[in-house]
Order: structure tokens, then C-alpha cells, then sequence
């Protein structure tokens, strides 16, 4: 499947208080708040970016965004295009460890105490690579 590089999608931000929240009328479940104007537009990447790898991988739809013109803003809000890089999202996404529990015998834990600088972990991974005779993919055919 070819994925974007990017989307972009219409933002309102809105005075909420002391700060800003930001949400996005074309997508559901995809909103934000910060204490700071400058936060909130970080914040608003952000959101954007996670909300659209999500739905990529889970085959959601994926909505043509509203033309400006289209949307009504309340007072004090305003609109701002906000846009997500996906190809450094999906790495960052694909790269995330997955926690698993290891159990060894204790005589292998014993011989493990005499040696400084081992790391199990790491071992692991060579070994279920060498194993699997996999290598670790650049893209994860995410491009």
C-alpha cells in the first residue's frame, strides 16, 4: 500500500482559559489543549500525527480535509492548516519497543553476574535475528 507523506488538515484553535485547545472537524477523537499558543501548534503536529498513523494502521478512513471556507469558527477562534510528516512518525511508531518477560535458568544468571557489561537484551534481539535469519527493516514498508 502506498501511504502519503504527508496530510494536512484544517485546525481550530480556541481560547479555553488559560490556554488553547485545538481540534480538527474532520476527524474524530483528534483534539489537544496547551498553556500556550506556541504549545498548542506543537501540540497540534502532534495530535495530527498520531491520530493519522493510528488510523493507517488500523484501515480506518482516512476523510478528505474541509475546505477553509467551509468552516464556521466561534469567537476568538481562528483556523490554521496543521501538517503531519507520517514517514518519521512511522519509523519512530515501528521502532517502539514491545516489553516481554524473560525467563532463565538460574545457573545462566549466576554465569551472567561474572561478566560486566552484558546487555540480555540486546543478545536477544541478535539471536532471535541470526534465529529468524531477519534483519531489521529500514522502513517496515511504511514509504
Amino acid at each position: 500500500m502506498n501511504l502519503p507523506k504527508y496530510y494536512k488538515y484544517p485546525a481550530i484553535f480556541s481560547p479555553d482559559g488559560d490556554g488553547w485547545t485545538v481540534r480538527f472537524p474532520d476527524l474524530d477523537n483528534c483534539f489537544t489543549s496547551a498553556d500556550s499558543m506556541e504549545e498548542s501548534i506543537v501540540e497540534a503536529q502532534a495530535v495530527l500525527e498520531d491520530c493519522m498513523y493510528f488510523r493507517e494502521k488500523q484501515n480506518d478512513e482516512i476523510p478528505q480535509p474541509t475546505p477553509f471556507e467551509s468552516i464556521t469558527l466561534e469567537k476568538g477562534s481562528f483556523i490554521q492548516a496543521v501538517v503531519a510528516v507520517m514517514p518519521p512518525v512511522r519509523r519512530a511508531w515501528s521502532r517502539k519497543a514491545v516489553k516481554k518477560t524473560l525467563t532463565i535458568p538460574a545457573w545462566m544468571e549466576e554465569e551472567l553476574r561474572k561478566h560486566e557489561g552484558i546487555n540480555i537484551f540486546s543478545i536477544l534481539q541478535e539471536a532471535l535475528k541470526e534465529r529468524l535469519d531477519i534483519k531489521e527493516p529500514a522502513s517496515l514498508g511504511f514509504y
